[in-house]
Formats: structure tokens, sequence, C-alpha cells
């Protein structure tokens, strides 16, 4: 690839260029082979107008590649791939641009002081077979998730009791009060339970009925060797119509030049390019809140130095976060900040202590400490490398020498969640969410969904911190809790147990004139997640 052989400046000068040859009026000279492709995209932007009229659009194109099949146990662990099953499987309440709304369920009580939770069960939905769904739907899948652990799993092993009541009613009780009780069983997927009451292997199971769902979309077409997806609007869906009649994602190479050439309609845009399109009103930017980052983490379950709280905080000290957003999210991200949240999240506190960058000081800290000279590995993904590099030559300057394992993201992902590292840069999304991922960040315990969200805690230095952890799972006052989260984010920024780098605040670009419903739910980054993006939606149902 010619652009990778080319300095980060020359491949912007070569891109501005590619980009002014797809310019209206450049023509195809008589020796090149008609583009399918093109007249394809002609047409079904002409069948695009016609629906436009209608206040619905015939198709969006997104930049795909392959992320599992989109049922709930087999998709890959990672956003692009529980967001296309969310399309197909709906849960009992869905997250909007402020909070949690009511989806499959109508309404919801909590009780029991937290332990118990009462769903009324929405009447009228029918699955993408045509049998109708019922409570006894909603009681199988919270028990078969109960036992087998979806990929985004969140209540296997906490549910004690599942009722289904009179007035289509379902009562859950937990075998301990949880503060994220309703956000745990809200988001879980209901499955059909005439189609998988029969499956005992739920990972293995890929048929056509696996993508069995009462969501706002069917899946019509999947190649696991392309990268590509496609799916329809289901004509019977229950809740507000959907305004996209068919979504497609599809691999492509350069992202911008797909955009450009029409064939995918949503992008993020580079800041270098941002004077390109902020001024001209056939686009519009939007940018994303900083729910999605990266962070440094120490094994803390390995006995050597990185145990002593004095090394990581060394760390905290030597490694220049700024710098970091401004050389590789090239301004477009909010610098790591020691108490984990980030700055836009709702429950992050502005008072949790900063470290500023002090190489003396972290020669200090290692030295007072009886390390002045350490050596580690660090474990990356190929896409982090140079992330990497910056930071090894920060700690070099402290006397700390990283040695640099560069592996595909999988593999990273499954090292860090098998623990299987000493220092790992990891990026993911779900920084915006219920602050409970803090528990997995600072301790050891183990999680049963597979997000990278959920992995890569080791353990904490200090008694004190993983009891105030607990607390807060247990505190079922909103007010207290805030309160307890407060103080765990002043003791994650003493205590050091990993290190956010930095927060992502990509740029969004697409043409409003061609769809303009794009919408980021209330605790997450991505515009082309959100189910509600691709519906009717008008704030209620």
């Amino acid at each position: 690839m010619i652009f990778k052989a080319l300095s980060k400046t020359g491949c912007l000068v070569l891109l501005s260029l590619v980009l002014l040859a797809l310019a209206p009026g450049c023509s195809r000279s008589p020796d090149q082979a008609p583009d399918q492709t093109t007249d394809q995209n002609r047409e079904q932007d002409q069948n695009q107008a016609t629906a436009s009229l209608e206040g619905r659009v015939e198709v969006i194109r997104l930049s795909g590649g392959d992320y599992g099949y989109p049922s709930p146990y087999a998709h890959y662990p990672r956003g692009p791939g529980g967001y296309k099953m969310c399309l197909i499987f709906d849960s009992l309440l869905e997250r909007g641009e402020k909070g949690l709304i009511p989806w499959l369920a109508e309404d919801w009580q909590v009780s029991d002081r937290g332990k118990a939770c009462i769903f009324t069960i929405r009447q009228g939905v029918v699955w993408h077979d045509g049998r109708p769904f019922t409570c006894e739907d909603v009681a199988f899948s919270l028990d078969y998730a109960a036992r087998h652990p979806m990929t985004w799993s969140y209540v296997f092993g906490a549910i004690q009791n599942i009722e289904i009541l009179p007035e289509n009613k379902v009562k859950v009780t937990l075998r301990e009060a949880d503060a994220t009780m309703l956000d745990l069983l809200g988001k879980t997927r209901i499955l059909p339970k005439h189609i998988w009451e029969k499956v005992d292997t739920p990972k293995t199971f890929t048929g056509p009925n696996a993508v069995i769902g009462t969501g706002p979309y069917r899946l019509t077409g999947y190649s696991r060797e392309h990268g590509t997806y496609r799916f329809e609007a289901f004509d019977r869906f229950w809740g507000p119509r959907p305004r996209v009649g068919r979504i497609e994602f599809l691999p492509v190479s350069e992202p911008i030049l797909a955009y450009e050439k029409g064939e995918i309609d949503l992008v993020r845009l580079s800041p270098d390019l941002l004077p390109r399109y902020e001024k001209n009103p056939d686009h519009r930017i939007v940018k994303s809140p900083g729910f999605w980052g990266y962070r440094l983490l120490f094994n803390m379950a390995e006995k050597g130095p990185l145990q002593t709280k004095a090394v990581r905080q060394a760390f905290a000290h030597a490694i220049d976060r700024e710098e970091l957003v401004a050389k590789i999210a090239r301004g477009a991200a909010i610098p790591g900040q020691a108490g984990i949240l980030p700055p836009d999240h709702i429950m992050a506190d502005p008072s949790v202590k900063e470290y500023k960058v002090n190489p003396q000081k972290a020669a200090r800290l290692l030295e007072s400490a009886g390390y002045p000279a350490l050596d580690f590995d660090l474990l990356c993904s190929g896409r982090e490398v140079r992330m990497a590099e910056i930071i090894k030559q920060r700690l070099g300057a402290v006397g700390v020498t990283l040695n640099i394992i560069s592996v595909d993201g999988k593999t990273r992902d499954s090292r860090v969640r098998n623990r299987r590292f000493t220092l790992a840069i990891i990026g993911h999304g779900g920084w915006g969410g219920d602050p409970n991922y803090l528990y997995a960040h600072c301790t050891n315990s183990f999680s049963s969904s597979t997000s990278p969200l959920a992995s890569g805690g080791t353990g904490t230095a200090s008694p004190a911190f993983a009891a105030l952890l607990k607390a807060q799972c247990l505190e079922t006052d909103p007010e207290k809790r805030r309160r307890l989260i407060y103080q765990i984010q002043h003791l994650a920024a003493e205590e050091v147990p990993e290190i956010p780098l930095y927060y992502t605040t990509a740029y969004n670009l697409f043409r409003p004139d061609k769809y303009d419903g794009w919408l980021f739910m209330f605790d997450h980054h991505s515009l082309e997640h959100s189910k509600l993006s691709y519906l009717d939606w008008k704030g209620e149902i």
C-alpha cells in the first residue's frame, strides 16, 4: 500500500490530491472498464431520492469488516459486533439520548431495596418468524442468559428467581442487591423461547433461526470471508418506524475515499481534514463524547515492582498524556484522568488530582522504591505501536526499559482477558456506561463478559479500595452511590491501578441531505451503534 510507505504529511498531501481527482467533473478515461458499482449506486440513489419524499431512505452503507455472526452468543465482543446484533435483538430497556428508555418493557419498578425488579411487558410484539412475543420469552431469556453467558454477559450467575405475574408482568429477584441491576437486566437481549430452548451450545448455534429477534432489522446477508452484512427493515416491527430500509456494512480500505465516492454514508474524519468539510453545507460534522479510550494496564497479579504503588505513580508522572493526544489522536481526544472516569461521564469528579508530567519526580519515586532501573514487556496491537514507542521513550528517560510486543488485536484482547501480560495497552468503548466498570478495572474479579471493557483488572493494593468498590455495587440510593464513586476516583488516582491514556473525541462526517437521523446513546461514542439512529424516533414511544 502506497500510503503506508509515505510519511503522515505525505499521506495527507496525496490524499488531498486523490480527493480532488474524485471531485465532480472528473471523467473516466475511455479505456477504463464500466464501473458497475457506480452505476448501481446511481440507481440506488435515484430510488433513495424517491423514498426520501416519504421520509425514509432506501439504504445506508457503512464501513464494515467481520465482527462475527450477529447472534447474542456468536458476535465478536467489540462494539461493531455487538451493536450489529442489537439491530436484530431487542432488550427490555433501550439506551436513549438522555438515559434508559422503555422498550420491550413498557414500565418497571425496583423493589426489595434493590434486590428485585418488576417489568411490565409490552403486548402486540411479534418475532421475525411471526410468532407472538410473550412474558415467557422474557423469563426464559433471563434464565438462559444466567445459565449460558452471552458474549456481552450481564446477568450470569446473578439471578435467584424469575416469576411471571398477572397483567403481563415479570419479576426478577437477584441473589443480592445490585445498584446496576436495572441497567444489567434491561440491556440483556431477549430470545425466542420456541427456538433457543432446544439449543444446548449457544455459541455454536449460527443457523438462520439464531438471528430471529423482535428488533427493527432482519439479517438478510452475511459473509464472514468478505466482512459484509446486510440488514433489512422488519415490516412488522412494533416500535418506531424504521427510516432506513436497508443497512449494509462493507469493508473499505480508505474510509474517507469511500465516503467521497459515495460508497459509505458516515465516516470518522481525521482532524487534518476538518478544513475541507467544516464550511461545506453539503456535509455535517458531529463530535463524539469522550467515551472511547486507551488505558495502560499493570499486571499486579505478577510478583514484582508493579505491585508497588510508588512504581505505578512514577509511570503516571513519566507518561505525557497530552503528548499522546497531540501526536496520536492529532488533538481529537481528552487526556486520560487519574480517577479513570472520563470528564464527560455523569459521575466524573473534577476535583480528583492529576499527575503532572515530571520526569525528575518519577525517577525519585523509582529510586525511593528501590527500583532505579526496570525492564518490562509492553503488549499492544499493531495499531498502537506508535503510542507504545512514545511511552517507551518517556519511561526510558526515567530508567524504565520497555520491550514492545505487537500482536493482532484479537490476540491482544485474549491475552489481556486471560491476564497473560505484564504491561499492556488496550483501547475500547464503554467509558460512558455505569461506573461499576471501575470494579472490573481495579480488582481481580473475573467477569463472564468478554467485552474489553470488563478486562484488564488484576487486583488492588488496598483492602479499603476494594471495600469501596464493593459498597458502590450494593448502594441503591443514587446520591449515596455518587459519593462512593467520587471516593473511588480519588483512591484510584492515589493507587494508580491503571493509567487512562486518553479518550477519543472523534469527528463524524455525513451528508445531511442524504440522511440526518444520526443520534448518540447517552453513554456511547458512536452514531452508527445507536439503534435509534435508524428509526423515526420522536423522543418517546
